[in-house]
């Protein structure tokens, strides 16, 4: 017959230890969260290379689109750069201003951000080429109309999100 071998600083006999009860009362008051694998100071360079790396892919995605194939100009690297300076500094800002505000009006700014850079993106595939037979109004509410589809989908997303993970003054609570 086999039997376990007595735990140190525990009883023997089944049950539980009142340190053991008292460790596991403390714990359930805490938050609990999952270990953070990385430093301080690699959190301080992704807050600001996540957004610099976004934006420089939206900016050639832009300017892709925007060429339409045809030779890269000017004009075209321009209009890259700058749309990946604006979507980088306004991604950035949301990183720093969104955890402190209400579940809503944080899945709202966010929903905001992505319907804009959604619509700009999608208004820049081509859509001026002078073979094409459509009317510019008809572009101008197609790209409203698939922003505010795209909107819609991410502000529930998001909504979701920060609904079950959040408690009603903003705290996490996972």
């Amino acid at each position: 017959m086999a039997q376990a071998a007595p735990a140190p600083g525990g009883m023997s006999r089944p049950g539980r230890t009142p340190a053991a009860a008292a460790a596991e009362r403390r714990s359930s008051d805490m938050v609990r969260r999952s270990p953070d694998v990385f430093d301080a100071r690699t959190h301080a360079i992704g807050r600001l290379a996540v957004p610099v790396v976004l934006g420089l892919a939206y900016g050639y995605w832009v300017a892709a689109n925007n060429r339409f194939g045809g030779p890269i100009t000017g004009w075209n690297l321009l209009l890259g750069f700058v749309s990946a300076l604006v979507f980088a500094v306004l991604c950035a800002t949301l990183l720093i201003l969104t955890p402190r505000m209400p579940r809503e009006v944080h899945a709202l700014l966010w929903t905001a951000f992505v319907g804009c850079a959604f619509g700009f993106l999608y208004n820049q595939r081509g859509s001026f080429i002078p073979t094409q037979s459509s009317s510019q109004g008809g572009d101008v509410l197609r790209t409203v109309l698939m922003s505010l589809l795209v909107s819609a989908a991410t502000f529930a997303a998001f909504f979701y999100h920060y609904y079950t993970r959040e408690d009603a003054f903003g705290r996490r609570i996972r």
